[in-house]
């Protein structure tokens, strides 16, 4: 933050704009001219009558609307183009035609009045749409949210069931490959007892092979009793000798009979035992006990051939030689059949408990495809769980699909209706400024102060108020102690229970004009004791007017930063004390400010203070440290009326340059905050001393400022600014171009009752006053043709005066040389603000300047440029100079339009030089 004195504030100039149409000059210049002077006192009040005070008038009554004209507003319909068309409509009489002009005002307020209700009515259907729109939009957002959160849970559940039964088929995957792995291994071992069998059978098969070969041992045998048969006979008797020998050999026969019987039992079980093994082995007992019956034929036939053998000893030997040799074999066959037995025992337990592995197998292999089909069936029922879990996900996302579009849909329509409402708000705002500017008076608004404890009893009875019909909230009514009754109406009246929020909403709009480039003031009066420090500047819990539009005005302008805007705020306060400004914001030493300041004003209207300290702001923070730092500097004092009474008018300026990069427009606005120190009597307030000197000098102030007011209501030629310090910094804001609104603020107090009445009297003359149009101060970059330096053309939005002022003396140069250069003629008003017929003059001179478009239009003021009047030897005003490629060729002194226009024609046709 910055903090630098400065003389003037940083304005831009502004310069000629030769393609204004004449009906766009500003409607405070045409009062000045002399034809409307003379307008009837009647027409004046008929065109206040809504806004008049009634100060000496106990009933008037006002005449409401007619059903006519309540049917036309409710029937009468506008569009865009015909609000522009009434908007730019301009009065198409003569210039000087006053009473046409009136009457065709009166008729173009009633059609804006109409338009003003329609559009109301317009904002009232679009609110009461967009509350529509935005309940739509709120329902649908929670159904949406819940459908969100149920989709959501059923998402969860649909989640955590597939990842159990994701873990259970990986579990139950495991588990398998464990079983089917067990499975493999079971069947490479079953594969390796098939080759055991395989071997075995082998055995069986060399066994078959020494069974037959025994058997055809035994056929030989056979054919050797056949052929020894003969000789049996002839053996019987030695057979006979041989008897006792071939029972022991019948015994030890039998007992090999016996042995042979109980291996064939054992050899029946191994083979029962072997038949459940394999189908084949059946067949291989049946050959066995076929064999087995041949052996037993075979052993009869021996009994016989024993019998034989009895009578054959001779042969005997040699039987006994085959049957050594037999039994060898049978021995050897025996030992083989018992091995075979042993590996067919082993083989058979093998193959026992291989069957009992494989029927365990196979049931665990059953129960685990049980499992897994209970699994496969849970999969299945899982999966079609998730297909309608899908099937309602899709339609969960179709109906939030649906409510995307229905949402989107409803945000367009709250967007278009956005868009109605703000288009109808830039159009509220131009009938707004359209109404102040016809107008063209002080706004005024009533406050009332709430009642404290010290106020004497009755004080509810003191002040009424109208609640009801058209003066709602505008009238105020103060009751004498004679039990008469004065009336009072204004813009607004607050009553003494209205809050700070509720002032503030009231003035909102006026504040945001400063940001749209327009000159506001606001300030309060009344007296000592009656809240307006408090409705200025309020209390902490309780901000006042100050605080509360410095809040707005950087808000709004950190919003408007999205559109482009780029804002500088510079801030300034002072106060008037004694008739002495002083600098709240300058350091100040020991010796105190011993500096003099002095004030002047512009062409454009605008306020300088010498030296005062003007600080650049960028935060609402700042400021109000300003405020704090200022408070602590103010004059405050004690009075019998007031504990801590303002004994100085306090003045906070805040300067507004924005800038929009894209439209290339520039505005320049200024808001002046002004808490006035309130009008006291020496009998109430008990001032002595130094206290005495300040009232003194504030009454002063203060009665100056009504002898202003008082001549600003007659019309007076001659407005008495300079009487004081107050009026003359004011001046701007009660006689310019400025956004005016005063609030007068009342106790309720009986025995205020006289300062009230007089209060509520100024404030009603105040009202009544007619100041200039408000312009706003927006501006962009000029031609090409006339720029230079950094002039600038007023935009197209308000009236463009088509006259460039003066700011320096390298500008007035400047415009000279490019007059001789490119032969373009000037001409240029030398004016002063205290000249009254100068003053007068600048309306008829910017209808000039809109008429003749070829032609250079200055104003100079010669308070400003006296270097510049002293060398062109100008000594009255106004005076006109006209030029022609850089020389004067012609001088006009007095306020004559005709004669003026005349020497123009004459300037264009000729170059004659002449003096008038």
């Amino acid at each position: 933050m910055s903090s630098r004195n400065q003389n003037k504030p940083p304005v831009p100039r502004s310069p000629v704009n030769k393609n204004k149409a004449v009906d766009d000059a500003p409607l405070d210049k045409r009062r000045k001219i002399g034809a409307g002077r003379m307008m009837a006192s009647t027409t004046a009040s008929r065109g206040r009558q809504a806004l008049a005070p009634m100060n000496n008038q106990k009933d008037v009554p006002v005449a409401p609307p007619s059903e006519t004209e309540v049917s036309e507003c409710e029937n009468i319909e506008f569009t865009k183009e015909e609000v522009d068309v009434l908007l730019n409509e301009k009065f198409k009489g003569k210039k000087f035609d006053s009473k046409g002009k009136q009457d065709w005002m009166i008729e173009y307020i009633k059609k804006l009045k109409i338009c003003i209700k329609w559009f109301q009515k317009g904002l009232e259907d679009l609110a009461e749409e967009k509350n529509k729109l935005h309940t739509m939009l709120d329902l649908s957002e929670k159904k949406f949210v819940e459908a969100e959160a149920a989709m959501k849970l059923k998402e969860e559940e649909f989640k955590s069931t597939i990842s159990k039964l994701e873990d259970n088929i990986s579990s139950l995957k495991q588990s398998l490959a464990n079983e089917v792995s067990q499975k493999l291994d079971a069947i490479d071992q079953l594969n390796n007892e098939k080759e055991a069998n395989t071997a075995l059978k082998k055995d069986q098969d060399s066994l078959k092979e020494k069974l037959s070969n025994s058997e055809k041992d035994l056929t030989t045998a056979k054919d050797k009793i056949k052929q020894q048969e003969d000789m049996y006979k002839r053996l019987q008797e030695y057979n006979t000798s041989l008897q006792q020998y071939n029972s022991k050999l019948q015994t030890e026969l039998k007992t090999a009979t016996d042995a042979n019987k109980q291996v064939e039992k054992e050899k029946a079980a191994i083979l029962e035992n072997h038949s459940t093994l394999r189908g084949h082995y059946t067949l291989l007992q049946n050959e066995f006990t076929s064999a087995k019956k041949s052996r037993d034929e075979a052993v009869e036939q021996k009994e016989a051939a024993l019998e034989e053998v009895q009578v054959l000893r001779g042969e005997l030997q040699q039987i006994r030689d085959d049957r050594a040799r037999q039994v060898a074999q049978l021995q050897e066959l025996t030992g083989e059949f018992t091995r075979y037995k042993e590996s067919t025992e082993h083989t058979a337990a093998e193959l026992s408990n291989m069957s009992k592995t494989s029927i365990e197998l196979e049931e665990t292999c059953c129960a685990q495809r049980e499992q897994l089909s209970l699994l496969q069936r849970q999969l299945a029922t899982a999966n079609e769980k998730l297909k309608v879990a899908d099937l309602s996900t899709s339609e969960i996302q179709t109906e939030y699909k649906n409510q995307v579009d229905t949402i989107s849909k409803l945000e367009k329509q709250l967007k278009e209706a956005e868009n109605q409402i703000l288009e109808g708000d830039t159009l509220r705002k131009k009938l707004h400024n359209t109404i102040l500017e016809l107008k063209g008076n002080i706004r005024v608004f009533c406050r009332v102060r709430p009642m404290l404890p010290d106020d004497a009893p009755g004080a509810l009875d003191t002040v009424c108020y109208t609640n009801s019909g058209e003066l709602k909230g505008r009238r105020i009514d103060i009751q004498l102690q004679n039990g008469q009754n004065t009336p009072f109406t204004f813009d607004k009246v607050f009553t003494h229970d209205a809050g700070q929020e509720e002032v503030f909403m009231e003035i909102s709009q006026l504040v945001q004009s400063a940001l749209d480039g327009y000159k506001v003031c606001i300030f309060a009066y009344g007296q000592t004791g009656s809240g307006k420090t408090y409705t200025m500047m309020g209390r902490q819990e309780a901000p006042g007017l100050i605080p509360q539009s410095l809040k707005q005005v950087f808000e709004t302008s950190q919003a408007l930063a999205a559109q482009g805007w780029k804002f500088k705020m510079q801030a300034s306060m002072l106060e008037i004390y004694n008739e002495t400004i002083r600098d709240l914001l300058m350091i100040r030493s020991n010796g105190g400010d011993g500096k003099k300041y002095n004030i002047s004003h512009d062409a454009n209207g605008n306020t300088v203070v010498s030296d005062l300290t003007i600080v650049d702001v960028t935060s609402q923070n700042e400021v109000s440290n300003l405020l704090k730092r200022a408070a602590q500097s103010r004059a405050v004092g004690k009075t019998d009326m007031n504990a801590e009474s303002s004994r100085s008018h306090f003045v906070f300026t805040l300067r507004i340059v924005g800038v929009n990069e894209s439209t290339e427009q520039v505005v320049h606005g200024v808001l002046n905050l002004i808490d006035l120190a309130g009008s006291e009597r020496l009998s109430k307030s008990g001032a002595t001393g130094e206290r005495l000197k300040e009232t003194q000098a504030i009454n002063k102030s203060l009665s100056a400022l009504s002898e202003v007011i008082l001549a600003l209501g007659k019309k007076d030629d001659h407005v008495p600014y300079r009487n004081s310090k107050l009026t003359y910094l004011l001046q701007p804001c009660l006689g310019g171009d400025s956004k005016t609104l005063m609030f007068v603020n009342i106790s309720p107090d009986p025995l205020s009752v006289h300062e009230s009445l007089c209060a509520l009297k100024f404030a009603a003359r105040v009202n009544s006053c007619e100041i200039g149009i408000p312009r706003r101060q927006t501006i962009r970059p000029y031609d090409s043709r006339l720029s230079y330096g950094k002039e600038m053309e007023v935009d197209q939005e308000t009236p463009k005066p088509g006259v460039v002022n003066i700011k320096s003396a390298e500008t007035w140069e400047s415009l000279v040389q490019k007059s001789k250069s490119h032969g373009t003629p000037i001409v240029a008003h030398f004016s002063a603000s205290w000249c009254i017929p100068s003053v007068a003059m600048n309306y008829s001179f910017e209808e000039m300047a809109s008429e003749f478009h070829d032609i250079t239009f200055l104003t100079v003021d010669v308070d400003d440029f006296k270097e510049i009047a002293s060398k062109y030897e100008v000594k009255a005003m106004p005076t006109f100079l006209l030029i022609k490629e850089g020389v004067v060729v012609g001088k006009l002194v007095g306020a004559n339009p005709e004669e003026i226009k005349k020497r123009i024609e004459t300037l264009l046709q000729s170059n004659t030089q002449f003096v008038v």
